[in-house]
């Protein structure tokens, strides 16, 4: 499993990537995995504002469908729209293709507070 450690990651295994104050999220390689193969990525919460752990989204896979969770608290500003027609990109490309939404952050240092590839690994097993 791939792992970049110039991402953070949470506990409900989601990534982030920070540029200044707009983040780009997206599900790990592991939770990709463990769902199979995604059918549908339903964001819900453009526009809006949330906390962190608040669920913006659903990723629906063949088999069962799993709530998206906020790493950080923010405004969802853009969903990926190459995922409306080709949502296996959250498979085979998670941490680029495959990213769900972009956000401005709403205290970039909180994203400090998330785990690092060193962290995440060891919760994974």
């Amino acid at each position: 499993m791939n792992f970049p450690d110039n991402l953070r990651y949470s506990k409900d295994h989601e990534w982030i990537s920070i540029n200044g104050n707009t983040a780009t999220v997206g599900i790990t390689d592991f939770a990709q995995q463990e769902l199979g193969d995604i059918i549908f990525v339903d964001i819900t919460a453009k526009g809006k504002s949330l906390k962190a752990d608040e669920v913006f989204g659903t990723v629906e896979a063949v088999k069962t469908v799993s709530d998206l969770f906020l790493p950080v608290s923010g405004t969802i500003e853009e969903v990926n729209p190459v995922l409306e027609n080709n949502p296996e990109l959250v498979n085979t490309n998670p941490y680029e293709e495959g990213w769900i939404i972009k956000m401005k952050v709403d205290n970039p240092a909180d994203v400090d507070g998330l785990m690092d590839a060193t962290a995440y690994k060891a919760l994974v097993g």
